[in-house]
């Protein structure tokens, strides 16, 4: 189910241009911009969906000219336009390889005039994922005593980043924009981090589980993703249950696995870090294996282990600029609220977790 990309185009980049780039763009930064409108027959009302976000909702695939065209955010649109009966305008304001600053700097407020358009119906973003990226290298480089200062630092610029993101959406959005939601953070690469460190432990001296060590912080940032949604007026999409949890109940506790990952409202940090990380932590696995069945699985992350999988094609998005298309939706209406194809691509499945908080009418 990988989804691969080559092409002799790489090979021609300037020395310049992969120093930009850096190594799986997430290293530093690239703008992939898209508007894609989904195109319903027979209705001319149009509205519109805006996502600000890092290389996730960009559609990110391994490419510097193009990415996936149904990232989750237009995922979503095909399940408003079909919900509303009118055509969907996904806006993708996203910077591949930004840490939550930049995202919330220049994406969200520098590109705000996205979402004060009249006929903005939903607002989407997801952040972090980059500072946790590059605090988990910088802690992999480490050699002699351990510091987890950088993991911290991570932690605390992305709880920083998501309010003031939140506060910033609640006060320039379009008065017309029904819903507002963010998308909360997978864990890439869970199964290759299950290795020890080659630093050592101030207090014990022993080298310390990558995963084990990493689990807490990620968990953390989205416990404050959540909280802070429940707070101000946003709705969370739990995508760290949607991609880390069986779709069956794997260890008989009575709950299907995913379901029991996720956030739930009003509970505190330390009570929901103590499910994630201790009591249901035996049902966590790799996206790459993502069990829909108990003898069924499909493939949620790329070949780099970091970026979900798609399908759909692409549409221009890089460094030579982003692109505007139309198209007819694939599917025009959904059983049971649910795309045939739902569950079986990362995007797809984190489109579907954003669209379940869809109002039902425009």
């Amino acid at each position: 189910m990988k989804q691969q990309h080559h092409g002799s185009r790489l090979r021609l980049l300037s020395g310049l241009a992969m120093l930009a780039l850096g190594t799986g763009a997430y290293a530093s930064t690239l703008n992939q911009n898209v508007s894609w409108t989904v195109d319903r027959s027979g209705t001319t009302a149009k509205y519109r969906i805006v996502a600000y976000g890092d290389s996730i909702y960009a559609g990110y695939n391994g490419s510097i000219s193009n990415a996936a065209k149904y990232s989750a955010p237009t995922v979503d649109a095909e399940y408003l336009s079909a919900l509303w009966n009118a055509d969907i305008e996904s806006i993708r304001r996203a910077k591949s390889g930004a840490v939550a600053s930049d995202v919330y700097n220049n994406k969200i407020v520098s590109e705000r005039s996205y979402m004060q358009s009249s006929n903005t119906r939903v607002v989407t973003f997801e952040m972090c994922g980059n500072d946790g990226l590059q605090a988990r290298t910088a802690f992999k480089d480490q050699s002699g005593t351990c510091s987890y200062s950088g993991m911290d630092t991570a932690l605390n610029n992305c709880k920083t980043y998501v309010a003031r993101a939140m506060d910033y959406i609640n006060a320039n959005a379009h008065a017309n924009t029904r819903l507002k939601v963010i998308s909360n953070l997978y864990y890439p690469g869970y199964n290759a981090d299950n290795v020890q460190s080659t630093c050592r432990d101030a207090t014990t001296g022993a080298t310390v589980n990558l995963r084990d060590r990493f689990l807490p912080y990620l968990t953390k940032m989205n416990y404050w993703m959540c909280e802070y949604a429940r707070q101000k007026g946003f709705k969370c999409a739990d995508s760290f249950a949607e991609y880390m949890g069986a779709d069956y109940d794997s260890n008989g506790d009575g709950q299907v696995d995913s379901a029991a990952l996720r956030y739930v409202a009003g509970e505190t940090e330390a009570s929901y870090v103590t499910r994630i990380t201790a009591t249901l932590k035996s049902t966590l696995r790799d996206a790459n294996v993502k069990l829909v069945a108990a003898s069924s699985s499909y493939d949620y992350i790329q070949s780099d282990d970091v970026h979900p999988t798609y399908t759909g094609g692409t549409v221009s998005a890089g460094l030579w600029g982003g692109s505007t298309g139309t198209g007819a939706p694939r599917y025009t209406s959904f059983t049971g609220g649910k795309s045939p194809i739902w569950n079986r691509y990362g995007h797809e499945r984190m489109g579907w977790t954003v669209s379940v908080f869809n109002p039902p009418s425009p």
